[in-house]
């Protein structure tokens, strides 16, 4: 009788602290590496700034395209540049021009 009230005495005194740790260490464990924890956070803030950085470049290029599309616009366009970059662009040339030959690798432009 005495072996069973000391035995009941311990698990009265050890259960309640064991399962109060237990629950302590289970949403310990949660905060750092649970679906919504310090982990997750950080990859999530990782994957933000990846995507700020591809919302960048993409806005960028957008800003290259918009400027090309403005130079393309009728009033944007100078005749005389418009004539010269095509005949130089098709070899082509009039008679009373004259041709300053250039190599394949020097560039005009």
């Amino acid at each position: 009788m005495q072996v069973v009230k000391i035995a009941k005495r311990v698990m009265r005194a050890t259960i309640p602290p064991a399962l109060f740790i237990g629950l302590t260490a289970y949403f310990g464990w949660n905060v750092m590496r649970g679906e919504h924890g310090l982990h997750s956070y950080a990859t999530q803030l990782h994957l933000l700034d990846e995507a700020h950085a591809a919302q960048k470049d993409a806005t960028a290029e957008q800003e290259v395209w918009l400027r090309r599309v403005r130079g393309l616009k009728e009033g944007a366009l100078d005749t005389d540049l418009l004539d010269e970059r095509a005949r130089s662009m098709q070899n082509l040339a009039r008679q009373d021009e004259i041709v300053v030959p250039y190599a394949e690798h020097d560039h005009l432009y």
